[in-house]
C-alpha cells in the first residue's frame, strides 16, 4: 500500500460532491492538496477546515477549466511547493438539461463538452508536462456509467462521458513508456448537486431522481479513489464501475 503522506493531490471541481469528498479523504491521509474549482469562496472555506484539522499544506484558487489560457496560466503559477503533483483527479464535470436530442439546447452542449471533455484535456496536458519532469504521476478521471451505456435523453452527457473513456484509454496507452499511471471510476446513480445542476436549481425535479433508492454517496467514491491512489507503484487499477446495490445499468433500477 502506497503511502500518500505529504504527496501532492491535485483536484478540479473541489467545491462540492465526489471533489470535496476526495480532497478530505486526502487530506486525512496527510496529503497536501491544490485545489481549485469556479467558486472560490466554497474551497477557500474547505482549505481553511482541512488545515486547521489536518495540519496540511493547501493551495486553493479559482479555476474555470473550459478557458484553457487560464489553466495554462493558473497551473504555471502554482508554487513551486506544490509542482511536484503526484496525483492528479480530473473531478470538474457536469450535465445540463435532459431532453430529447431534437430538443437539444446548444448552450447546454457546448457547456457539457467544453467542461467534461476540454477541461479534462486542458488541465491533463498541463499536469503531464509537469509529471513528465518529475518522473512520477498518477492520474485518476471521473467518468460515468454514462460513459459506456447510453440512456435516452442522455445524447451529449453520455458523449462527454464516452470521450472520457477513450481518452482516459488513450492516455494510459501513450504513457505506457512514461512512470505515469491512468485511471477511471466511473460511477452509476450518486447523489451530489449533480441533478440540481442538471436541471439548473429546481430542487423537486433534481430529489425525484433519487426518490425510493439509496443511491451511492460522495464518500464511496472517494473511498473508491483513495483505494485506487493507494496501490503500489507496479499496479494500476485502469478502471473501477461503481453502483448502488439498487442499480445494474443506466436504466435498471431497483424503485421502491
Amino acid at each position: 500500500m502506497r503511502n500518500l503522506k505529504n504527496k501532492t493531490v491535485f483536484i478540479t471541481g473541489a467545491s462540492s460532491g465526489i471533489g470535496m469528498a476526495s480532497a478530505k479523504a486526502f487530506a486525512k491521509l496527510g496529503s497536501n492538496l491544490i485545489i481549485c474549482a469556479r467558486r472560490l469562496d466554497r474551497i477557500k472555506k474547505l482549505s481553511e477546515e482541512l488545515k486547521k484539522k489536518h495540519k496540511i499544506k493547501i493551495y486553493a484558487f479559482k479555476l474555470d477549466v473550459r478557458d484553457y489560457n487560464e489553466v495554462k496560466d493558473k497551473i504555471s503559477k502554482i508554487p513551486a511547493e506544490f509542482k511536484k503533483i503526484d496525483i492528479l483527479i480530473n473531478n470538474a464535470g457536469l450535465s445540463r438539461g435532459l431532453t430529447k436530442f431534437q430538443d437539444g439546447v446548444l448552450m447546454d452542449w457546448e457547456e457539457m463538452l467544453d467542461t467534461n471533455v476540454k477541461g479534462l484535456l486542458y488541465v491533463s496536458k498541463e499536469v503531464i508536462a509537469l509529471m513528465l519532469k518529475n518522473k512520477s504521476g498518477h492520474i485518476i478521471n471521473i467518468g460515468s456509467i454514462a460513459g459506456h451505456e447510453v440512456y435516452p435523453m442522455g445524447n451529449v452527457y453520455c458523449a462527454s462521458k464516452f470521450a472520457v473513456d477513450a481518452i482516459t484509454k488513450g492516455m494510459r496507452m501513450d504513457l505506457i513508456d512514461t512512470p505515469i499511471k491512468v485511471s477511471t471510476v466511473d460511477p452509476g446513480l450518486v447523489e451530489t448537486e449533480f441533478s440540481l445542476v442538471r436541471f439548473r436549481g429546481d430542487s423537486k425535479r433534481a430529489n425525484s431522481v433519487y426518490t425510493g433508492i439509496r443511491p451511492l454517496y460522495a464518500e464511496e467514491i472517494a473511498d473508491a479513489i483513495e483505494y485506487i491512489a493507494t496501490r503500489d507503484n507496479d499496479v494500476v487499477v485502469a478502471e473501477m464501475i461503481m453502483f448502488p446495490k439498487i442499480q445494474a445499468g443506466t436504466m435498471v433500477v431497483n424503485r421502491k
